[in-house]
């Protein structure tokens, strides 16, 4: 059986609460757009909800592997993703530019935060390889965002 350190067990735990935060952000995004024009980018909001959920499970497995019951929440100190508190509440309008300028701020703040999580030297090689595949998707779902932001300025 694979075991990983308690620090290793931290930074997924964090990445499981990001994960979360990233489903609720997205959910906010959805319900405050208006139906009217905006079908594309439910469904583009609602995949990177189904993303979430597939990246958060696949943290939870190799927690479980440990013994360890991850939280089901969202994070609200975790060390590696502190400011998504910021994001969430940046979702506040129903503009359609709006809402994608705050998508991409939190998709850079979930890049940032895979950057440190892969940095941390007490991760194993393959929850690294996890990791470095969960980053790339997510950098995929970035660009998909900064490409709409840029064509609704």
């Amino acid at each position: 059986m694979k075991t990983i350190s308690e620090e290793a067990t931290m930074v997924l735990t964090d990445l499981v609460k990001i994960n979360n935060d990233r489903i609720k952000g997205y959910e906010k995004a959805i319900h405050e757009l208006s139906d009217e024009g905006n079908t594309d980018l439910k469904a583009i909001f609602a995949d990177m909800i189904k993303e979430s959920h597939n990246f958060r499970n696949q943290l939870m497995e190799e927690l479980e592997v440990k013994g360890e019951n991850a939280q089901l929440g969202t994070s609200t100190a975790g060390k590696i993703y502190r400011s998504w508190m910021e994001i969430k509440s940046a979702f506040t309008g129903s503009d359609r530019k709006a809402i994608l300028e705050s998508c991409e701020y939190g998709e850079d703040v979930a890049q940032r935060a895979y950057e440190t999580a892969l940095e941390d030297e007490n991760i194993p090689e393959y929850i690294r390889e996890i990791l470095t595949e969960q980053k790339h998707s997510l950098k995929l779902s970035h660009d998909q965002i900064k490409v709409l932001r840029n064509q609704n300025r």
